[in-house]
């Protein structure tokens, strides 16, 4: 049996999974093989361009591997069962043959035997990976999908209101339907940040805190993450010699919201909001598609792909106020303020049902 295996969805998942493994790296016997997890890159959600490259450069990961992960309408043959019965019964009936076949439609591209690990992680198993495990019986460990995300979104209530008990008691003991987030048969455990920031917990939910990994990184540790995330690190620290140069400066990390056009609109009025209090820089959110590059070209940014979070890794970056509208942003190292916006700021431009899902559970 080999030991551990990441099966991540975004940048984020891949920066958590090398906070984990840099801890259980520093806590190892120093006689014992570094480098003993397996690395799985998702396509499904995430250009990840040459991450798989840098990545296998650290030398942390035993193998990285690329999965092309397959979305329910990829396979057209499922499409009948997400049909309205007009019966709840019927619906069910319809759900239980979903979860089957398209558990069984994956398989074929699932690029490893996930059987032969001892410990599987999982960020995300509402994606078809989830299916995929409990329907074959594979034990695994549920990751919390991003920081904090279950206190804004609790996906596993909200896609299943309406008789949830019910369903999370045919997920979680009988394996009929699968609900994510803590409620598959073969799920034995969710790690979240902050349980008390969760309104409607979970039994399998164990906290984690993220901060505790941060801080206990070594210089090496920063550094390595740096080789890893960070494409241009010799550009990326002439543009923070150059900003140091502006005075004040105000980051605004992009949230992949509403329409394109919408979401432009939205961040020329939050650039107006906050331009007369310094120099304004952008930070693309890595799954954020408006082009910022050509739609705000007068503004300096940072590399969309790399995490939000490799910035506390820069000494002599330093910004008077970061700016968002839903990422988590409390205790940036490299700010003296943090502004979230949040749901109120968004009801200007769109439906606020949709962006309140917790409020409809």
């Amino acid at each position: 049996m080999k030991d551990r295996i990441y099966i991540c969805h975004t940048y984020y998942h891949v920066y958590v999974t090398f906070l984990k493994e840099l801890k259980l790296r520093a806590e190892a016997d120093p006689a014992k093989k570094a480098g003993a997890a397996t690395l799985v890159l998702s396509k499904m959600s995430n250009n990840f361009e040459n991450l798989k490259s840098r990545v296998e450069s650290t030398g942390l990961f035993e193998e990285v591997l690329e999965f092309d992960e397959k979305r329910e309408d990829f396979f057209p043959e499922l499409e009948k069962y997400r049909e309205d019965t007009g019966s709840f019964l019927g619906n069910l009936k319809n759900r239980i043959r979903f979860t089957k076949e398209y558990a069984r439609l994956e398989a074929s591209y699932v690029p490893v035997d996930l059987r032969t690990y001892k410990d599987i992680y999982v960020y995300c198993d509402s994606d078809p990976i989830g299916y995929y495990l409990n329907q074959n019986h594979i034990r695994y460990h549920a990751v919390e999908d991003g920081l904090n995300c279950l206190k804004n979104f609790d996906a596993a209530r909200y896609d299943n209101r309406g008789h949830f008990k019910i369903k999370a008691f045919l997920s979680m003991y009988l394996n009929l339907i699968f609900v994510q987030n803590g409620y598959g048969k073969y799920c034995m455990d969710m790690e979240v940040n902050d349980i008390s920031a969760i309104r409607y917990p979970c039994p399998r939910y164990i906290e984690l805190p993220r901060k505790p990994l941060e801080d206990r990184l070594t210089a090496e540790d920063k550094q390595l993450l740096l080789q890893a995330f960070v494409r241009n690190k010799d550009e990326l620290e002439h543009q923070i010699e150059e900003s140091n140069k502006v005075g004040d400066k105000i980051l605004i990390l992009t949230d992949p919201v509403c329409a394109l056009d919408v979401r432009e609109q939205i961040f020329r009025d939050i650039i107006k909001m906050y331009e007369k209090e310094g120099t304004i820089f952008l930070k693309p959110h890595p799954r954020d598609l408006l082009d910022y590059q050509k739609l705000f070209a007068e503004y300096p940014q940072f590399d969309a792909s790399m995490p939000m979070e490799m910035l506390n890794f820069f000494q002599n970056l330093r910004f008077k106020k970061v700016v968002t509208i839903f990422t988590e942003v409390k205790g940036l190292p490299f700010a003296d303020e943090a502004v979230r916006l949040g749901p109120d700021f968004m009801d200007a431009y769109e439906d606020p049902l949709i962006h309140r899902q917790n409020e409809q559970i």
